[in-house]
């Protein structure tokens, strides 16, 4: 794996290049940092093009100008929005961006509209186009209010002085528009190895927000919280940033997948013998194949993916496997068992409905994203499913009454055990043994055709393998 030269710094809203100014000696040795004043903000405060692709025709610009072999991207708040959208293209094929090794994503705008509340972007649009003592007074709030200890006299005048030269139009581009953009599906899931940091006092954009919006988009990422900082992490602690970064790039390696789960070689044997017919032996060997991890949904989004492994995971857990693709997978073919409740609507959109009414049951009752939920809440919301007593007001992103919630989960468990006891392990584990009823030779009736001829109790055949009931652990699946 390349190890990057450069790292291009993207800023947070009301930044600029200097904001990086810290961090730059920090990791002198290490890597060379490219702040980069985004369109509207810094020197560039009298560019145009606020919109997020714009800027990143912005970046692209400069990292083009520079052509290193291979450098990273660090995008801060509105800055990691615009690192996600060059990381789409170069994942995509921009030989411009070829180079690309790493994503350092620092209370990042997540690629779903951010979560501001409306009260707080509305004030925050009002005070920019008033008075020079009334901007510097607010200017001044929303740089105390960002971090969670003082900045010294010198770094917190420095921001300010940012914050107060920003164009005013690009400030509110960013509120109206740029934070509201919807890059869900179209940045999909990238495979660039990532560090996802957040400060445990991010009101916004902190922990919840980027596990819940932030890391499904993510294929190999880590993530840290960092304590008793706010969302200005490079003006807090950049001695912090710059060692976390150094051990990002340290332990750099290609991440450990698990093997699928274990098929005993005496099933596996039944599997590949004359018994079974040879198409059941091909959907069988397609149903052990192993989960692509940064398997890109196609029904789903990225967000309401990693709702539905975090459902599964409470509903049946079986190591290895990756259920929620696989629904995906048979949500975006049409593939099921053809029928559906009247009540709902056809299964990817009640998929999609349910998933969010969910997240939004526990963003209101725990003022958290179901994801980020302890196991106990996170069972306590389905049981309420389950019981169709899960109800959330449609203004708080309810989609489903607590009837249809019902019967969407009713359809998510038949969903689930149906995958599971399909996989030749399961099968395997219960000692199903009809796979080997019928081959592929027409045969003598009498003599020569596979199945069954010992029906008495408990006479097994000689060939039937023995049951597995028990499950194989983590550690045995990955040998």
């Amino acid at each position: 794996m390349s190890e990057p030269e450069l790292l291009f710094c993207l800023h947070f809203l009301g930044g600029s290049a200097r904001s990086w100014a810290p961090l730059a000696p920090a990791l002198d040795g290490v890597l060379t940092c490219v702040p980069i004043d985004l369109p509207g903000f810094g020197e560039a405060a009298g560019e145009t093009g606020f919109s997020v692709d714009a800027m990143a025709d912005h970046v692209a610009q400069a990292i083009r100008a520079r052509a290193p072999a291979a450098f990273a991207i660090a995008g801060h708040s509105m800055g990691a929005k615009v690192a996600l959208a060059l990381a789409r293209r170069a994942e995509d094929g921009d030989p411009d961006l070829a180079g690309l090794t790493d994503l350092i994503l620092i209370s990042g705008s997540p690629p779903s509209p951010e979560p501001i509340p409306e009260e707080r972007r509305a004030k925050m649009r009002a005070w920019i186009d008033a008075d020079p003592e009334t901007r510097e007074r607010e200017a001044r709030d929303f740089i105390r209010a960002n971090v969670d200890t003082d900045l010294d006299a010198e770094m917190e005048a420095r921001a300010v002085a940012d914050v107060l030269r920003a164009s005013p139009a690009a400030w509110k581009a960013w509120l109206e528009s740029g934070a509201r953009e919807d890059w869900c599906r179209r940045v999909g899931i990238l495979h660039t190895p990532a560090l996802i940091l957040a400060g445990s006092e991010d009101a916004d954009l902190g922990p919840d927000a980027q596990q819940a919006l932030m890391a499904p988009h993510l294929a190999r990422h880590r993530r840290v919280t960092v304590d008793g900082v706010g969302h200005l992490l490079p003006l807090e602690r950049p001695d912090l940033l710059a060692e976390l970064l150094r051990e990002h790039l340290a332990g750099r390696s290609e991440p450990s997948v698990d093997g699928p789960p274990a098929v005993p070689p005496a099933y596996a044997a039944l599997i590949e013998s004359e018994r079974v017919n040879s198409r059941l032996r091909q959907t069988l060997r397609e149903r052990a194949e192993p989960d692509d991890p940064a398997y890109r949904p196609e029904a789903l989004d990225p967000v309401e993916l990693a709702i539905l492994r975090a459902a599964l995971a409470r509903i049946l857990p079986v190591p290895s496997l990756d259920p929620a693709a696989r629904i995906d997978r048979r949500l975006a073919t049409g593939g099921g068992d053809g029928w559906r409740f009247s009540a709902l609507p056809a299964d990817p959109e009640a998929y999609r409905a349910a998933l969010r009414t969910l997240d939004a049951a526990a963003r209101a009752s725990q003022n958290r994203p179901f994801v980020s939920l302890e196991p106990d809440k996170q069972d306590a919301l389905l049981t309420l499913c389950q019981k169709g007593d899960l109800t959330v007001p449609d203004a708080l992103g309810g989609r489903l009454d607590g009837d249809r919630m019902r019967f969407w989960f009713e359809d998510l468990r038949g969903d689930a055990a149906r995958l599971w006891l399909g996989h030749p392990a399961a099968l395997a584990r219960i000692g199903f043994s009809g796979i080997g009823a019928g081959g592929d030779r027409p045969g003598d009736i009498a003599t020569d055709l596979p199945g069954f001829h010992a029906v008495g109790l408990d006479t097994p055949e000689p060939w039937e393998p023995e049951p597995n009931p028990r499950m194989p652990s983590h550690g045995e699946l990955a040998r």
